[in-house]
């Protein structure tokens, strides 16, 4: 129990960082870092040291926001590629426009197909190299660049007519 227990006091925050680049309601966020190191705990014997710890952990983490999402049946939220920031010195015209664009990522990358957003998301908000990525996702190195650039690709399109991208 005291490996376990030092990879929680280890691992938390971190996690919990992760998910809250998802999830911007932050009770939600404890809760989900809560369910994510219980989940980690009873399925721990299945760890097999092939990735880094973080990787596996930012994997069950992703997993358990995402069955949140479709237990209850919300849209997915946090899911914003576009900095917020603070908007101090920018005009409330500019900062409406950043919100609007943020929503339309959101949509259009909870609209991805479901290996493309798992590599979006461990790579943008779990900060994991591609070799993580693809240790974490059971595919090859490569195979997480591509699909990334894809990703990327059908972000672009997505978007385009509205942005301009």
């Amino acid at each position: 129990m005291n490996g376990f227990e030092d990879i929680y006091n280890e691992y938390f925050r971190r996690v919990y960082a992760f998910l809250s680049k998802m999830c911007p309601d932050p009770y939600l966020c404890e809760e989900m870092t809560q369910e994510t190191f219980y989940q980690a705990f009873i399925s721990f014997h299945r760890y097999d040291g092939s990735c880094e710890i973080f990787t596996w952990l930012a994997a069950v983490a992703k997993n358990t926001y995402f069955k949140y999402l479709r237990k209850n049946r919300v849209q997915m939220v946090g899911l914003d590629l576009v900095s917020d920031g603070d908007g101090g010195e920018e005009d409330p015209e500019r900062i409406t426009q950043r919100k609007m664009t943020g929503e339309a990522v959101k949509r259009a990358v909870s609209a991805l197909p479901p290996k493309y957003r798992d590599v979006v998301v461990l790579r943008i908000y779990g900060e994991l190299s591609f070799s993580d990525i693809g240790k974490s996702l059971g595919i090859s190195e490569n195979s997480a660049k591509v699909i990334f650039f894809r990703a990327k690709q059908q972000l672009r399109e997505e978007l385009k007519d509205e942005y301009q991208l």
